[in-house]
């Protein structure tokens, strides 16, 4: 039975992002030389967000912050709460902007690094009592900004091969 479609790409993506939140919190997250943990799940969101547009981009934000709030420590629902969010923005900017250069991904990078952080800061003011344990003002910070605007135009080459499964097709979209 061939599934294609919408559904398809429901599949692909949860079990990418379900790989890669495992990838984040099973392997990277304990490699010593690294001084913090490149978020992966975040670049596949925005990949598919780019491609598919706000619907796709927030239901595959939401799905990657369940899987991240189940694997770890902070606040339940924080996750999922700006993943979603930056999810369905990014989604906003469907098919306009070429994914397949070098440099403008590794600007996407930064940027949402940078929204993510403005984000968490946002949520850390707006509740004082909520222990996020994040803060931009550290170097662990900097060097995830750092690896995630090196690594995106790198993960982007990567997920275009897959395109076929990422991707929805003008005529498959209902």
């Amino acid at each position: 039975m061939k599934i294609s479609g919408m559904p398809r790409l429901f599949i692909t993506s949860t079990v990418l992002l379900l790989v890669v939140a495992l990838i984040e919190k099973a392997i990277l997250s304990n490699l010593l030389f690294l001084p913090a943990v490149p978020d992966l799940s975040m670049i596949c969101i925005l990949f598919i967000s780019l491609h598919d547009g706000r619907f796709v981009g927030e239901s595959t934000g939401f799905i990657s912050g369940l899987l991240l709030d189940f694997l770890g420590s902070g606040p339940f629902g924080l996750n999922c709460f700006y993943r979603t969010l930056f999810g369905y923005l990014s989604g906003a900017l469907n098919k306009i902007l070429n994914t397949r250069s070098f440099f403008l991904p590794l600007l996407f990078g930064l940027i949402a690094c940078a929204a993510k952080a403005l984000l968490l800061l946002l949520v850390e003011i707006l509740f004082p009592f909520v222990n996020i344990d994040f803060s931009p003002f550290t170097w662990p910070f900097v060097f995830e900004c750092i690896e995630n605007t090196v690594l995106t135009p790198f993960v982007f080459m990567l997920l275009n091969l897959f395109d076929k499964s990422l991707i929805l097709k003008p005529e498959s979209i209902v």
